[in-house]
C-alpha cells in the first residue's frame, strides 16, 4: 500500500513537470476572459471582443516648425575691434554726431565706459577706422530699422512698360505721358519700348527722337536709368522716379 502511494505520488510529480499537451493549451487559452476595467474597454482590441467598431485614432500630433534664430550681428564693437588707433565720434540724440578725434583703443574704450556706452566700429575700410560711442542696442536697432525699410523699398517697387510707336501721335503720347506720370508718382520704374516691324527698323532715328522728348517730359519726376538702346527690333529706354526732397 505505501509502494502504490509512493507510486502515485511520484506520478503527479511527472505530470505537473511533463508540458501541457497541445489540447490542454488550447482549452486553457480558451478560457473566457476576465471583464475588462473601463479603461481597457476603448482600446482597439476591447471594441472588437464587444462586437462595436473600434474607435478613431487621433491622428499624430505635428510638431512645431523650428522658428528661425534672430540674424546675427557681427558688427565688431568694444574689445572686439582690431585696431590700435582709431577715428571717434558720439552719438548725439536728436542731432549730428560730434566728433572726438583720433586716439587710442584703450582710450576710446575708457571714453566710452565713462558714458556707460559702447565702442562700435562702423568704418573698417576708413584710415584710420571710424568708431563710434553708442548704446550698442540702440545701434543695433537703427541698422535693422534701416535695413527692413530698404527690403520693403525694393519689394514694394514695380516695373511698368508703356509701349509706344515711332510714329505716335499726339494723343497716343499725352496717354502715355500721364500714364508714366502716375506710375512714377507710385514709386515704380517705368520702361518705354518702341517695335519696329519689318524695314520700321530704318526709321530707328525717328524712335530715338519720340524716346528723348519723352525723357525730356518726364524730367521733373524721373531719372533716365539707361538711354534709349536699340534691342534685335526694340527700343528700350528705364525711367525711376526721383527722390524728392524731405521724402
Amino acid at each position: 500500500m505505501a509502494f502504490s502511494a509512493r507510486t502515485s505520488v511520484r506520478f503527479v510529480l511527472v505530470l505537473l513537470s511533463a508540458p501541457r499537451p497541445l489540447a490542454l493549451r488550447t482549452a486553457i487559452a480558451a478560457r473566457p476572459l476576465p471583464p475588462l476595467s473601463p479603461l481597457r474597454a476603448h482600446s482597439e482590441g476591447a471594441c472588437r471582443r464587444m462586437g462595436s467598431p473600434p474607435l478613431a485614432m487621433a491622428p499624430p500630433r505635428r510638431s512645431r516648425p523650428m522658428q528661425k534664430p534672430p540674424p546675427r550681428d557681427d558688427t565688431p564693437r568694444n574689445e572686439g575691434i582690431q585696431f590700435d588707433m582709431v577715428r571717434v565720434v558720439i552719438d548725439v540724440p536728436g542731432g549730428s554726431d560730434e566728433l572726438l578725434g583720433v586716439m587710442s583703443k584703450v582710450d576710446a574704450l575708457s571714453a566710452a565706459r565713462d558714458r556707460d556706452l559702447d565702442l562700435v566700429l562702423i568704418g573698417a575700410k576708413s584710415d584710420p577706422p571710424v568708431c563710434k560711442i553708442v548704446s550698442y542696442d540702440k545701434f543695433r536697432f537703427v541698422k535693422e530699422k534701416k535695413k527692413k525699410e530698404q527690403q520693403k523699398a525694393v519689394k514694394g517697387q514695380e516695373l511698368k512698360e508703356l509701349k509706344m510707336s515711332y510714329k505716335i501721335g499726339e494723343h497716343d503720347y499725352d496717354v502715355r505721358k500721364r500714364a508714366a506720370e502716375k506710375f512714377l508718382g507710385q514709386g515704380n520704374k517705368v520702361k518705354f519700348s518702341i517695335l519696329f516691324k519689318g524695314r520700321e527698323i530704318t526709321h530707328a532715328n525717328v524712335g530715338q527722337q519720340v524716346m528723348t522728348r519723352m525723357a525730356a517730359s518726364l524730367d521733373e519726376i524721373g531719372t533716365v536709368d539707361s538711354p534709349p538702346k536699340v534691342m534685335g527690333r526694340q527700343m528700350i529706354m528705364t525711367v525711376s522716379p526721383k527722390k524728392m526732397p524731405g521724402k
